[in-house]
């Protein structure tokens, strides 16, 4: 059975509108763009017609809600063209999603129409400068202060927020609270005084999009920026949340690890030494051979979790491994096709070495693997095991 038949016909069509897209559009410009690391503002704005930004915001908000199997497949095509329109995309579903589950009505109705058509983008501002990992040591404090919040602090590595108009900001709004994810809340901010995006990260990949600092200095917002109304609960929300943005980070994976793969059979074929194909010399049939098995074994496991999400199931160990599995299987791939091609692969004339490059921020991005591996032992004892 192909990868697609599972899909709704609609759903199907809906990948293939993507895949042709990506082949038409993205692949002809991609070199030229990322590496002069210029912002696609082109692309960004046929991924708006194309209604990529309205993927998780149901139809009454004027979106087209697709399943969760879809929109791994739709952010693999993306992925597979320029990894970075799949960044573009992915801190904004996370937001639909927190929105669409915890939101008010009010909210709900205030933002996800314009989210849906991508004219207001979403982003979440998670990390600080001193703490990565450890989100509940986070320092980004929301006092209240009248009838509304003023918010001190930092954030850094937020991707899309200098152009993105709502910021999922994680913060403290009880500093004392114990144990300390009870004093955690979601602010819906938006952009406005007392908020700087001070710099642009420089980056080994990942180009195009920006990844900045934030500052927050004296920021205001109203009582009624608190995700779902109620303060307190933003951790086990941004948990929910994340889970989603593992798999997308699985699925842009899958992307970069696909494209790597993809130019290593081609350029196999094509190439000759002493006298034949070089995929008929041992050595590189065998690079092929792991690349494409390794490959599909992440695509199973990343549909799977997708699946088990759409059942309602909670998968935050499912989502960790297929981030897991799916990040290192696109390094070793851009790696192994690095190899297959020589010194070509060295070469800023060929794609390869722009894989090499993107296929690390999965790695290390939307939690480290460290730390996708600790919630799967976690989760492991706590489930008794794997089920069957």
């Amino acid at each position: 059975m192909g990868t697609l038949d599972s899909l709704s016909a609609h759903e199907r069509l809906m990948v293939e509108t993507i895949r042709d897209w990506v082949d038409e559009k993205v692949r002809p410009v991609v070199r030229e763009l990322e590496h002069a690391d210029t912002y696609p503002e082109r692309l960004i704005d046929e991924m708006k017609a194309l209604g990529i930004f309205g993927l998780a915001v149901p139809e009454e908000f004027g979106g087209t809600a697709v399943s969760t199997p879809c929109y791994v497949l739709i952010t693999e095509e993306l992925a597979r063209g320029w990894m970075s329109l799949a960044g573009a995309m992915g801190g904004h579903t996370v937001v639909v999603k927190l929105l669409v589950r915890f939101g008010t009505e009010e909210q709900k109705r205030r933002y996800l129409p314009a989210m849906a058509t991508g004219e207001v983008r979403a982003t979440m501002a998670l990390t600080e400068p001193g703490g990565g990992s450890d989100l509940q040591a986070l320092r980004t404090v929301a006092r209240r202060d009248g009838d509304g919040y003023v918010v001190d602090g930092a954030k850094t590595w937020i991707t899309n927020s200098r152009r993105s108009r709502l910021i999922a900001l994680l913060c403290k709004t009880d500093p004392e609270a114990r144990p300390r994810h009870r004093g955690i809340s979601i602010l819906l901010a938006e952009h406005g005084p007392g908020l700087t995006v001070s710099r642009d990260l420089p980056k080994l990949g990942y180009k195009g999009v920006e990844s900045c600092e934030l500052v927050f200095d004296g920021y205001r917002a109203p009582a009624d920026a608190v995700l779902g109304g109620a303060e307190g609960h933003g951790f086990a929300q941004m948990m929910a949340g994340l889970e989603t943005g593992r798999l997308q980070v699985a699925a842009r994976a899958l992307g970069v690890g696909r494209a790597a793969f993809e130019d290593a059979l081609k350029y196999a074929q094509e190439r000759e030494a002493f006298g034949k194909p070089i995929w008929q010399h041992q050595s590189i049939g065998n690079y092929l051979a792991s690349m494409a098995t390794s490959l599909t074994a992440a695509r199973q496991l990343t549909l799977h979790a997708a699946r088990e999400a759409d059942a309602g199931r909670r998968v935050d160990m499912e989502a960790g491994m297929a981030k897991l599995f799916a990040s290192e299987t696109a390094m070793q791939i851009a790696l192994d096709a690095v190899r297959i091609h020589g010194g070509y692969g060295y070469s800023t004339e060929f794609d390869v070495e722009r894989y090499f490059r993107d296929a690390p921020l999965m790695i290390v991005g939307e939690g480290t693997n460290e730390i996708q591996r600790g919630v799967i032992a976690r989760q492991l004892v706590s489930r008794g095991g794997l089920e069957v």
